[in-house]
């Protein structure tokens, strides 16, 4: 898989995310509806690619708390990664990337404060996220969880 990965890493804007987190779900429909450009692929942190970028980019694998967003082969986490994504969106959701005039300091403490309670306040799912035949273009593959 390393060629491939670095293959996958060069050629698309990858956004990581927890497929068992409802939220993270929930994130990841919301760019499956307003990516029209299809600028980036979603992957779960449970498939085995999610796994080996993890691993590459020396993230922890068994406890994500992080949104990770790989563009451009560059790294982008936490409030960074949301509002680099945001930037690249359509109007009116281009206009969150406002939000870094906030200090990062202050950003990415809201960001942990949501990311270390986001099961217990919006819950854990017994399967992971579901890739349909109308969505799979938005995935770089189907294992969404290993």
């Amino acid at each position: 898989m390393p060629n491939q990965l670095e293959q996958l890493i060069q050629t698309h804007n990858i956004i990581l995310f927890d497929a068992e987190c409802v939220l993270c779900s929930a994130w990841a429909d919301f760019m499956i509806k307003h990516d029209h450009d299809y600028q980036f692929k979603l992957a779960s942190v449970q498939s085995n690619l999610g796994q080996a970028l993890l691993i590459k980019y020396q993230l922890p694998t068994d406890h994500f708390e992080t949104m990770v967003l790989l563009e451009n082969q560059k790294l982008y986490t936490e409030s960074d990664a949301f509002l680099r994504i945001m930037q690249r969106l359509d109007f009116p959701y281009s206009t969150l990337s406002f939000g870094k005039m906030i200090p990062r300091v202050i950003r990415n403490f809201a960001y942990r404060r949501i990311a270390l309670n986001r099961y217990r306040l919006f819950g854990k799912t017994e399967q992971c996220y579901l890739v349909t035949p109308e969505t799979q273009q938005h995935f770089l593959l189907d294992d969404v969880c290993a």
